[in-house]
């Protein structure tokens, strides 16, 4: 069995409650950047990343990051066959004892190249685990799916008692995981944020710009030492001899502690217009039809709508009731509870055709699970609503045949299932291996 294969035996955790302070720099020595680990999970060839993996040193019980919702641009050129998507996301592996590839939590922002012309964008969140996988689209909130440059949050906790986490977005608590490992003592833990890409020479990405912190034991939130963060970014940097598309640029802030890795990825050698501050009108959720109480939960929502406006890395501080709700309610943002309807094309009574057609679904999922299409069935499914609050339907893609499901870690799981809105060709929620055993029917065989 390969050392990415092993099942952790974790040590014992503390079941402290988690409770927030004031953000201060983490002064753990004993830490050191996972130069090795990052590069053999963020080393591959056909994906491009930029990302940072940092080891605090200490157990984490906690991860949190923000960023704009930048717009992203595909070339409108057909693509049939192959995977172009682009995402930025927050990583937490709570134990990496017995291999840097071991179960984890993923959280982030995703656009895929749907069809020539189309596209998907939206927050999704995405367990890796021992027996299989899952992933949902996050759609409740303001503008989920919208590149508005607003500002969204991201959060992974681990519950006051077991081992296993709870997901928040624009701290509203939308899942929780079922097959993390227990968070060790010391080092063996590692938290990641960066841009992962494939297809990149024809997509274009303004700079985004992540923020990032971590909880440790003590119910504290930290920045990680800079000195205790390591960097993998696969393409050169642009300069004036290494043009676009195949270059990124970045940059890490600060010396001393993470404050700041801003990617981008430009598509032609024209200086992108900057992207680092919010349009008049989008730093607040006011005006936005949106009506909500003066206080939810304890929260102050006037001051954590202006707060996620301005300064959401500040927000667990400085909001009344704020830390309290997330840690014992986990419902603390009226502004996002409410579903919103997609920003993309849906089905007219003029034109009923939904934009995917089964066979694009159908080939869609085989190059994302990496099966043959022959092994693929798909199915009409149900309205949405429940799931992205898109009109016109679904399409649902399943298999029984082997597959690594949505992730890289060189493990293998039997079947999938796969969820897309009709309309615009969204995954909208999928699952592969064991962890579809919850919500599926067993895959149907193929000869």
């Amino acid at each position: 069995m390969s050392v990415s294969q092993k099942v952790l035996m974790g040590l014992a955790v503390a079941t402290a409650a988690v409770t927030l302070s004031p953000l201060v720099a983490s002064q753990q020595a004993q830490a050191a950047p996972p130069k090795e680990a990052c590069g053999l999970v963020y080393g591959g060839n056909i994906v491009s990343y930029a990302m940072t993996c940092s080891q605090p040193g200490q157990p984490m019980i906690g991860g949190f990051a923000t960023w704009r919702n930048v717009p992203v641009t595909f070339d409108a050129v057909n693509t049939a066959g192959k995977t172009v998507q682009v995402s930025n996301y927050l990583r937490l592996t709570p134990n990496t004892e017995a291999s840097p590839f071991e179960n984890n939590i993923e959280i982030g922002l995703y656009a895929e190249k749907t069809g020539r012309t189309t596209q998907s964008y939206g927050p999704r969140w995405t367990e890796m685990g021992s027996t299989g996988g899952k992933t949902k689209a996050i759609t409740a909130g303001v503008n989920p799916t919208k590149p508005d440059r607003r500002n969204h949050t991201y959060m992974l906790l681990r519950k006051d008692t077991g081992d296993q986490w709870d997901v928040l977005y624009d701290f509203n608590t939308v899942g929780s995981t079922k097959e993390q490992l227990k968070v060790p003592r010391g080092i063996p833990n590692r938290i990641d944020i960066g841009v992962e890409m494939m297809g990149g020479r024809y997509i274009k990405l303004p700079e985004i710009a992540n923020r990032m912190q971590f909880m440790d034991e003590n119910r504290t939130w930290l920045r990680v030492l800079t000195k205790n963060t390591a960097k993998v970014v696969t393409l050169p940097a642009c300069s004036a001899t290494v043009k676009p598309p195949n270059c990124f640029k970045t940059k890490l802030t600060d010396k001393k502690s993470f404050a700041q890795w801003s990617v981008s990825k430009p598509r032609t050698a024209t200086t992108a217009a900057p992207t680092g501050q919010a349009p008049a009108g989008t730093g607040t959720a006011w005006g936005t039809g949106v009506r909500v109480p003066a206080v939810l939960n304890g929260v102050d929502q006037a001051a954590l709508q202006s707060c996620l406006g301005q300064d959401p890395e500040a927000c667990l501080s400085s909001v009344p009731g704020l830390a309290e709700c997330v840690r014992t309610i986990g419902v603390c943002n009226a502004a996002g509870l409410t579903q919103r309807p997609q920003q993309q094309a849906r089905p007219t009574a003029a034109s009923p055709v939904p934009a995917e057609p089964a066979e694009s679904i159908r080939q869609r999922a085989a190059t994302a699970f990496g099966v043959s299409e022959g092994q693929v069935a798909v199915t009409s499914g149900p309205a949405a609503r429940q799931l992205s609050a898109v009109d016109g339907g679904t399409w649902v893609a399943r298999s029984s045949a082997t597959t690594a499901g949505l992730e890289r870690r060189g493990l293998r799981f039997e079947g999938f299932q796969a969820t897309y809105a009709a309309s615009t060709g969204q995954l909208l929620e999928a699952c592969w291996g064991r962890l579809c055993d919850d919500t599926t029917s067993t895959p149907p065989a193929f000869q």
